[in-house]
């Protein structure tokens, strides 16, 4: 097949965006796949191309990509040094090359990949992709829209409001909730702007943290337990797998530096317990219609409750990610999910 892998963007996620598009690509040109990564924001030449045969020199024509950096990207920076200053979020070629393309493997994170606008967009193209579609994508992305559909689906999740930047709550008390807590970005990704908070003066803190990227936050209970992650694909949940990061919480640091958490999959659990938690995900799944693939974060308090944090409509595939872990607990190798991921998202096309 001719496949651009899509990657890089404007999110906080952009340095992953690039650490999963090269994974892909990679595995899917070991398996004979001409593949094109590409970044949408930058896209392939600022000049008038003819790209008739590019498959052919795919290697030639993808982006180059760095290591993914402990630190989120500039965007301004990025912004700045795009040649053609052009309006347009998508970089010169990106729409033809993903026209020409059998299918577009979404590698792309946070905003303007996981919100459902470019999912939108190409299917008004009629550009194949991989995922779910635009309307669960944009639900998904919004944690305050999908803890509400946890709630009415019976999905445990931590009890929580959402604030917007105009009508917040500076005072602690007038939340109504208790110490300690999160707050965190409502459609942010990779845990950047997440804070644990315990006192009060932290808590004024954590929303200026979280204001810096959003401007609309969740603040929900804080939930002392052990931090879980389950795969669903075309509905079917994967083995549970278990996050112990050796410091802190699993924050972006902690998902990223290679040697900052033990992970563990199969997890350790009780047999019910774990068909409880990837019942859960299947049902995260149903609820908000997400097709394909997707990641459902839990945690599991001292008692035994589990507790959905969110999902994710495109989790990540670099060397340290989840997903991949969940599937070679089930003989999958990393091209074999690639190819999968393609294969149920083709049946959209059917």
């Amino acid at each position: 097949m001719d496949i651009v892998v899509l990657a890089g963007g404007l999110s906080t996620e952009r340095d992953v965006s690039f650490g999963t598009g090269s994974n892909v690509a990679e595995a899917l040109r070991e398996l004979g796949h001409r593949v094109i990564l590409l970044d949408v924001f930058m896209g392939y030449s600022d000049q008038p191309e003819d790209l008739a045969g590019i498959f052919a020199r795919s290697e030639e024509a993808s982006a180059s990509v760095a290591a993914i950096s402990s630190e989120a990207p500039d965007l301004d920076a990025i912004r700045k040094s795009r040649k053609d200053q052009s309006s347009s979020f998508f970089g010169p070629n990106v729409i033809e090359l993903c026209r020409m393309a059998d299918i577009v493997f979404m590698a792309l994170h946070g905003e303007n990949g996981e919100d459902g606008r470019i999912q939108a967009a190409f299917d008004l193209y009629g550009i194949k992709y991989t995922g779910t579609g635009y309307l669960s994508s944009a639900i998904a992305m919004d944690k305050g829209l999908s803890k509400r559909l946890f709630a009415a689906n019976g999905i445990p999740t931590p009890d929580g409001i959402s604030m917007g930047k105009e009508d917040c709550q500076w005072d602690f008390e007038a939340t109504g909730l208790s110490l300690p807590c999160v707050v965190k970005p409502c459609c942010g990704g990779s845990s950047i702007g997440v804070s644990i908070v315990r006192t009060r003066e932290e808590y004024r803190q954590a929303l200026q943290e979280a204001f810096r990227w959003e401007e609309k936050i969740i603040i929900e209970n804080y939930i002392q337990g052990r931090e879980f992650s389950v795969g669903v694909m075309d509905f079917k949940a994967l083995p549970v797998i278990e996050i112990a990061p050796l410091e802190g919480f699993y924050d972006y640091k902690n998902k990223y530096a290679a040697g900052s958490a033990v992970e563990t999959c199969p997890a350790d659990l009780p047999q019910q317990i774990t068909e409880d938690m990837q019942r859960y995900a299947e049902e995260v799944a149903k609820a908000l219609g997400l097709e394909t693939y997707a990641r459902m974060d839990f945690l599991l308090d001292g008692q035994g409750q589990i507790y959905c944090l969110e999902a994710n409509t495109l989790p990540g595939m670099t060397k340290v990610s989840l997903l991949p872990q969940e599937a070679q607990a089930i003989g999958m190798g990393f091209g074999s999910l690639c190819e999968e991921i393609i294969r149920i998202s083709m049946k959209k096309y059917a």
